[in-house]
């Protein structure tokens, strides 16, 4: 399995230099989309219901203090991913990947998975609640 790193370091050879929020993002939309393709896990590590969206503590953790990072920033091995790793994500390249970073936010806000992780917490107070992949794969798995 793939680690949060080797998919984000993947994202940005493919995308280039983009904000952290934006990463995160597009790394939470791979985990959730391929999860519900695959049935499988993408990422071995966690996102978490943060304030702005679903955050990942361990990437965030490699690229705090940053706004924006390029794939020479991020220790991960691009090479780690299977053929049908990197078709999820490139699939949700596509898709979202011309988003700006407020619209991926605004967007997990309105989703199911985020709001179930938050519960009934306020939209200011700060949660390390984790977003099961399974309520990813339940929601998105009914958008198909």
């Amino acid at each position: 399995m793939a680690t949060v790193f080797d998919v984000a370091k993947y994202i940005l050879e493919k995308q280039g230099k983009m904000s952290t929020w934006k990463l995160q993002k597009l790394c939470y939309y791979s985990q959730a989309w391929h999860y519900t393709w695959t049935d499988e896990r993408l990422i071995e590590e966690d996102f978490q219901a943060w304030r702005n969206g679903p955050v990942c503590p361990e990437l965030f953790n490699a690229h705090k203090g940053k706004f924006m990072v390029d794939a020479d920033a991020i220790k991960g091995n691009s090479a780690n991913l299977t053929a049908d790793e990197k078709e999820s994500v490139d699939v949700v390249l596509k898709d979202y990947g011309t988003m700006q970073p407020f619209e991926l936010s605004s967007q997990t806000h309105s989703e199911l998975p985020w709001k179930k992780a938050r519960g009934n917490l306020s939209p200011l107070e700060n949660s390390d609640a984790i977003i099961s992949v399974e309520s990813m794969g339940e929601y998105y798995g009914n958008l198909i």
